[in-house]
C-alpha cells in the first residue's frame, strides 16, 4: 500500500537527555565495578617457596578450609597469631613465615580476604577467635593493608585481643591507639618504597609509647611476603629469606609476651 503524502507523520520517540545520561553511567559504573572486579581476582601470585610451604610436616599440622591454619605438633598452643595479607596480595604468599612461626609453638592462621583486599572484610578474625576457643591469648597482624585492617579491627573491637603486630604497616591516620591498653609489635625496613621510612615514623603517634620498634636494614615491602617484587618498591640489599628469618624471630619474641 502506497503511502499516502497528506497523511501526517508519527513523530520518532526519543529517550529524554536525562534518562539517557543515567544509562550511560549506569553503563559506566557496571563497566568500572567489572574491571575492578577483575583487577581484585588477579593479585600478586605466591612464589614456588610459598606454594611448597603449604603442606604438614613432623613440626606443624596445616589445614586448609575457609582459612589456612597452621598448628604446631608438638604442643597444644594457648596463643594465636591471625594474618591478614597485604592488598592485592595472594594470602598465600605468607605461607612460609606463618609456618616457620607455628613450629616455635603458636597457632597461625592466615585469612584469605574478598578481592584479596583485607578493607573488604576487616571483621572476620572475630569468627577465627570464636573457632578456636582453646587459645588464651590472640595477637592479630598483617602486612600493609593488611597490617592497617588489623589496627582497624581492634580500633573497633577493643579488647577482643592482646596484641597487634604491623608488618610494613600502620594504623589509619583517623584511629589513635595510643591510649589502648594493648601491645604492638611494629617491623618495618630501611628501603620500603610504599610503608616508607618517613609514614611508619609520622604514624608512631598513633600506637602505644612502649611499642616495640624494629626496623629491618636493607628489606623492602615486598619481602615481607613470598610474591616477588611490587611497582613503587625499592630494591632490597637483603635476601628475601634474610628478611624473612628477621621478621619471624621478631614476632615470635612478641608472641612470647603475651598474658604475660
Amino acid at each position: 500500500m502506497e503511502k499516502d503524502p497528506l497523511m501526517p507523520v508519527p513523530p520518532k520517540r526519543s529517550i529524554p537527555i536525562l534518562w539517557r545520561s543515567f544509562l550511560n553511567i549506569g553503563g559506566l559504573l557496571i563497566i568500572l565495578v567489572g574491571l575492578f572486579v577483575l583487577w581484585g581476582l588477579s593479585p600478586s601470585r605466591p612464589m614456588p617457596e610459598a606454594l611448597s610451604a603449604l603442606q604438614s610436616d613432623q613440626q606443624v599440622i596445616l589445614q586448609m578450609d575457609k582459612w589456612i591454619s597452621f598448628t604446631p605438633v608438638t604442643q597444644q598452643p594457648d596463643t594465636g597469631v591471625i594474618i591478614y595479607p597485604g592488598g592485592h596480595v595472594d594470602y598465600r604468599a605468607y605461607a612460609p613465615a606463618a609456618k616457620a612461626i607455628a613450629s616455635r609453638g603458636y597457632l597461625v592462621v592466615i585469612v584469605p580476604m574478598p578481592l584479596n583486599l583485607a578493607v573488604m572484610d576487616p571483621d572476620e578474625a572475630l569468627k577465627v577467635i570464636n573457632a578456636y576457643p582453646a587459645i588464651k591469648h590472640w595477637a592479630i597482624g598483617g602486612h600493609s593493608l593488611g597490617g592497617a585492617m588489623a589496627a582497624h579491627f581492634i580500633f573497633q573491637h577493643p579488647g577482643s585481643v592482646e596484641g597487634l603486630i604491623l608488618w610494613a604497616a600502620y594504623s589509619p591516620s583517623n584511629e589513635d591507639l595510643s591510649a589502648m591498653p594493648i601491645k604492638v609489635l611494629s617491623i618495618s625496613a630501611t628501603l620500603d618504597g610504599l610503608s616508607t621510612p618517613a609514614k611508619i615514623e609520622d604514624s608512631r603517634k598513633r600506637l602505644p609509647a612502649d611499642t616495640t620498634i624494629i626496623i629491618i636494614i636493607g628489606g623492602d615491602h615486598a619481602q615481607f611476603g613470598w610474591y616477588g617484587s611490587q611497582p613503587g618498591d625499592n630494591p632490597a640489599t637483603i635476601t628475601r629469606q634474610q628478611q624473612q628469618d628477621q621478621i619471624v624471630a621478631e614476632t615470635v619474641k612478641f608472641l612470647a609476651t603475651l598474658g604475660k
